[in-house]
């Protein structure tokens, strides 16, 4: 789905465990009498097709099917604008580089480790299209293998910093078969004509024993000591946080063999991690805790959904997990019968659930709300009798794009531009449709009531957020996001991001908004923007070591510079910073256009600027 960056200290020591890599044996894609969980849906749908899927597939050789899909499918490039340049895939390093060129001078204090980010990155040239008599079937923007782009830092001592720059993609099973085969090996069955993405599911799964390709291009994470990455349609990858190689799939030594959320998230009491796994055959929906040590899932629940949910993150509090339960429906029924596989159904129900952690499918309070888009979570906590869910909300969905037919960039163009140029009787139009707002969502656990409001106003467009992790699931005064410059991701069809913002989440202020021309109560929040064709993507929040303040602490993040094609790392300074970074808010230089308030004072001569072989780093896929 999105692009997801984390920071971690890196151990020097070498006793870590670090498992060995996996094999290069593809014996298992060519045993069709043990398949992968990805096909189950489609075996069921396909029964009146294939009435021994098995057997038919040991009869149909895989050299014959190859052949019949290079004859009758014709595979092409999908276009980019110039406008889109920094979406486009680049190249795998296959080593680490010393970054010589910095600017500025990094903070004495801020801590040795690693900024990694994970992010789709497709291979063979970019996004592809399948063309035949089925009609045309394509990847959408949120597919691409997973690349991770790694900073490393070092401190030889208290005033010498040594620098790293490494890439390379997250080597999952199906990676490794099309590398093998050097060529696209799964036909593009994301969106297109229903009979297209239906014979290209087909297709995939005779001759590879699955759907689709395995994609963990979303999120890093840690857990036991370990790190992994993810996306909502495979679990997990382990990989060597230093090597950044590929260590093999996590499957909770077989005990958990479901699909992985993208930010799943540790009991502060346990350490124990909470995922959830979604699913186009029952059971659609299944939570799942994983023990502190990572060796096995203690707790797996069926939540009994009625439809498949495509849900991109689970909330959690110190009592109770948070499960957003919106219409972005994932329907296999619904493209036998001719239409999209997945689909943003906005006058379906949507609606909160609140369970307690180790609670089962009837425990589970039921909120219903407005239907909207609400992928990511800012934070969840308990106040009093009311659990407080805090996430980013927009109209509608942008996955997985327009439905067949309609005119892809002209739809993600009219999505991206600002809602106060969408005048008040077309607010169901698909202008202004993706502007996102920070909301809260105020639950009252024992009379059922709903309040819900928006926190920030109609000035920007925000999404991503981050927060100090020590503050997940209680109470916290600060919100972190990446602001959307509404204006350029219009004109290219993209989300890109021109900026950051603070949110004082206990701070109040008012804003009179034009697009239905109410006052409403608002937090404060404060922007930093970049210069003119400057954007940002993979932002976190780096902690300063010891401090107890929950803002205390660096904002990194990935800058991109289309004008000189050139990306940096951009790391907003602390409350107390070195000589070259500005030392208060109060003397905040030009290219701040509202002061922050420390800790993310401005940092933009503190910018380590990737030499020329990476500079096509694609940072604005955000």
């Amino acid at each position: 789905m999105s692009t997801c960056s984390c920071t971690f200290k890196v151990c020097s020591s070498g006793s870590s465990h670090i498992p060995s890599s996996v094999g290069h044996n593809y014996d298992h894609f060519k045993d069709r009498s043990s398949l992968s969980f990805q096909l189950k849906p489609m075996l069921g749908k396909l029964e009146h097709i294939l009435k021994d899927v098995n057997q038919t597939m040991k009869m149909v050789p895989v050299k014959l099917l190859d052949a019949f899909v290079d004859i009758a499918f014709e595979i092409v490039d999908q276009p980019l604008l110039p406008s889109q340049n920094n979406f486009a895939p680049v190249e795998e390093l296959g080593e680490a580089f010393r970054i010589t060129d910095i600017e500025g001078t990094i903070p004495y204090d801020f801590p040795e480790g690693v900024y990694i980010r994970n992010g789709p990155n497709p291979l063979f040239g970019g996004y592809k299209s399948a063309i035949s008599i089925f009609g045309k079937s394509s990847h959408t923007w949120i597919e691409g293998e997973g690349m991770l782009h790694a900073v490393y830092f070092s401190k030889s001592n208290q005033s010498s910093w040594t620098i790293f720059y490494n890439n390379r993609y997250v080597e999952s099973d199906t990676f490794k078969l099309e590398k093998q085969r050097r060529n696209l090996a799964f036909l593009p069955a994301a969106e297109g004509d229903p009979a297209a993405v239906f014979s290209a599911h087909l297709l995939n799964l005779l001759r590879f024993g699955m759907v689709d390709k395995y994609l963990s291009n979303t999120n890093v994470f840690e857990h036991a000591g370990r790190f992994y990455v993810t996306a909502e349609n495979h679990i997990p990858q382990e990989i060597n946080i230093k090597t950044l190689e590929t260590l093999g799939k996590w499957d909770v030594d077989g005990t958990w063999t479901r699909p992985f959320s993208s930010h799943a998230k540790k009991v502060r009491s346990t350490g124990e991690l909470v995922t959830f796994g979604f699913y186009p055959q029952k059971p659609y929906f299944e939570i799942g805790i994983i023990s502190a040590d990572g060796k096995k899932v203690v707790q797996k629940v069926d939540l009994k959904f009625k439809r498949c949910t495509l849900s991109h993150e689970i909330g959690i509090t110190q009592r109770y997990n948070v499960i957003m339960d919106f219409p972005l429906v994932i329907d296999i029924n619904r493209l036998l019968a001719g239409g999209p596989l997945i689909k943003y159904v906005k006058k379906e129900y949507a609606r909160i659930g609140v369970m307690p952690i180790y609670g089962d499918a009837d425990s589970i309070k039921w909120f219903e709300v407005e239907p909207a888009a609400a992928f990511h979570i800012v934070n969840c906590c308990e106040d009093g009798d009311e659990v407080v869910v805090i996430a980013c909300k927009a109209r509608e969905s942008i996955i997985p794009g327009p439905e067949f037919g309609l005119d892809k960039y002209e739809w993600f163009s009219s999505g991206f531009k600002h809602i106060k140029q969408v005048r008040k009787s077309d607010q169901d139009s698909q202008d202004g449709a993706f502007f996102t707002r920070v909301y809260e969502w105020r639950l009252n656990m024992k009379s059922g009531e709903v309040k819900g409001k928006y926190l920030t106003g109609t000035e920007f467009s925000m999404d991503f957020p981050i927060i100090n992790e020590k503050f997940t699931g209680v109470k916290n005064k600060y919100g972190y996001t990446q602001v959307i410059d509404s204006a350029a991701s219009s004109i290219s069809g993209m989300a890109k991001y021109g900026g950051l913002a603070k949110l004082h989440l206990e701070e109040k202020t008012s804003e009179f908004c034009q697009a239905d021309q109410q006052p409403e109560e608002l937090i404060k929040v404060e922007y930093h923007k970049f210069p003119e064709g400057t954007f940002c993507s993979g932002a976190t929040f780096v902690p300063k070591f010891g401090s107890l303040e929950e803002e205390d602490g660096w904002i990194t993040a990935f800058v991109h510079d289309e004008k000189s094609n050139i990306s940096q790392r951009s790391r907003p300074g602390p409350r107390h910073v070195a000589a070259q970074v500005w030392p208060s808010w109060a003397s905040t230089p030009s290219p701040w256009q509202s002061s922050w308030a420390a800790p993310l004072l401005g940092l933009q001569k503190g910018q380590g600027t990737i030499p020329q072989r990476s500079e096509e780093i694609p940072l604005g896929a955000g």
